[in-house]
């Protein structure tokens, strides 16, 4: 059993911390000792994740007095208390210096430095998987020639990535090696160049002496410190080490994965100046997550982040393919090759469990699933679609209620390597997500209407906000966007969840697959 790797890395904190703002609906109403007695939990809470003592009392008597402010009765304490909490916290991870802004018009050379065993050789592959996903031309250039086998690392994910790589077994100046591989690379007119640096047990001399002349000779864009989050406060040191040595001009923070000390780690490079730019947690090339103060808390606190879920959705699709089915939808219809379209721009977009933790109230739907693994049923669905023809994608035969529905699943699962029954569990789903849009078409919510029927609603919508209001909630709980295309955030919730709008739960929905 392998539990779901959250997006919300800092998971026990997120637990405590949200445990205690429900008190404040729980216990007779948001009194000042109710009040007083969350503050305090909030605090035992952070400390226990080794965040810096005087920092959680200076957050505490802020937030303290934000609440004092407020005399007027009739606001809401409990929701002033979560704001204040927020806030806080944004305040206290917030970077005071925005980091480096790759551009696509050069090559933005980056230099990753850190102590060994921080995570540097792997995070150097998350960071060019990320972006290779996004469509930026990436290399990596191995300078690491202090530690056996760094080069044999590095040339093995840049495989797994298909990312074009430098590095070699005989020279042993880690300089030269940079300033080849980043002259070659510019010369290829690659967008992003990657440099792995030699890391030391300890911050040493020679550690740093390296690091200057190999920044000397290549003139990185931007530094970045890999930092291992299992350190705590410790990191404060380490960070302004690296930072007095070299111009570092980000943090990654790693090995965040539920681990006790995260708190005190990002509170303590926060302190430093020095912008938090990516959270690393596991080994998996999709176990990274851009960092941003205000999204990072509201995940913390169970408050999701959709607006950080429709920015990263709208960085993966495939354009075209989305105006695709949009189009369809907006006619009503909803092929499997739709579908499929779907899937790409979720597993693009990293892990289920990651989008899950975006969504408000979903952060510990894992959990509550008991652990299955929804990233490999959701790779199994992607393997049957890969098996269907043209015309059983495209809709051109009804696979439905084909003559020979039955011969053709047999088919599809031998194959995709799956069970007819998991097949069977998909062409269930795509049954029920195909009616919706279906009737959702025809009511002229989804856009694109041509007929006068369509029109006359969308008519009296626009006369009629409140009406408009209604069914676009209605729509939304049946999975559906009423601007146009299938709202993944709520197909999603509503699948996991057992949800609204007559979706089945998860579960039940796995039992039916043969899962």
């Amino acid at each position: 059993f392998h539990p779901f790797s959250f997006l919300m890395v800092l998971l026990e904190l997120g637990r405590s911390l949200r445990a205690s703002l429900n008190k404040l609906s729980t216990i007779g109403g948001a009194s000042e000792e109710v009040i007083a007695a969350v503050l305090n939990e909030i605090s035992r809470a952070l400390i226990e994740s080794d965040v810096n003592v005087s920092l959680v009392k200076q957050m505490k008597d802020k937030i303290a007095a934000k609440i004092s402010l407020t005399s007027d009765s009739h606001v809401n304490k409990k929701k002033l208390v979560q704001k204040a909490v927020q806030d806080e916290l944004v305040s206290m991870l917030q970077p005071k210096t925005k980091p480096y802004n790759m551009s696509r018009k050069k090559t933005n050379v980056i230099m990753f430095v850190g102590l060994q065993g921080a995570g540097k050789t792997t995070t150097i592959a998350k960071f060019a998987g990320y972006y290779a996903r996004k469509g930026w031309k990436v290399s990596m250039v191995c300078c690491d020639s202090f530690r056996a086998g760094a080069f044999d690392q590095l040339k093995q994910n840049a495989t797994k990535l298909r990312v074009p790589f430098y590095g070699s077994y005989t020279e042993a100046d880690p300089v030269v090696i940079a300033e080849k591989g980043v002259a070659q690379f510019r010369k290829e007119k690659y967008e992003i160049v990657l440099i792995d640096t030699s890391g030391r047990h300890r911050q040493e001399t020679g550690l740093f002496e390296e690091m200057q002349e190999i920044s000397a000779a290549v003139d990185p864009d931007n530094t970045v410190f890999v930092m291992d989050g299992t350190q705590g406060q410790a990191v404060y040191d380490q960070a302004m080490g690296f930072h007095d040595a070299v111009d570092v001009g980000s943090v990654i923070v790693t090995k965040l994965d539920g681990h006790a000390k995260g708190g005190g780690a990002l509170s303590a490079v926060a302190a430093t100046s020095s912008p938090i730019i990516f959270l690393g947690s596991g080994e998996k090339f999709d176990d990274f997550e851009p960092f941003n103060a205000k999204s990072f808390v509201a995940k913390l606190l169970g408050f999701g982040d959709m607006r950080g879920f429709m920015d990263e959705l709208e960085s993966v699709k495939d354009k075209d393919a989305e105006k695709r089915v949009q189009a369809n939808m907006a006619k009503g219809k909803f092929t499997f090759r739709d579908l499929y379209t779907k899937f790409e721009s979720m597993s693009k977009m990293g892990s289920l469990s990651k989008v899950m933790g975006m969504m408000p109230g979903m952060s510990g739907m894992a959990n509550m699933m008991g652990g299955m693994n929804m990233d490999e049923k959701f790779k199994t669905w992607k393997f049957i679609l890969d098996s269907f023809s043209d015309d059983e994608l495209d809709g051109k035969v009804d696979i439905h209620t084909a003559p020979d529905r039955q011969k053709r699943i047999e088919r599809i699962a031998r194959g995709s390597g799956s069970h007819p029954a998991q097949v069977e569990g998909l062409l269930q789903q795509h049954k029920m997500w195909a009616g919706m849009v279906s009737k959702m078409g025809k009511s002229g919510l989804m856009g694109g209407a041509d007929n006068k029927q369509m029109k006359h609603v969308q008519e009296q919508m626009k006369r009629n906000p409140a009406m408009r209001a209604k069914a676009e909630e209605m729509a939304r709980k049946q999975g559906i966007n009423p601007d146009g295309g299938l709202d993944m955030a709520s197909m999603m919730q509503g699948a996991l969840g057992g949800g609204g709008g007559g979706m089945p739960d998860m579960a039940s929905m796995m039992s039916a697959m043969g899962g």
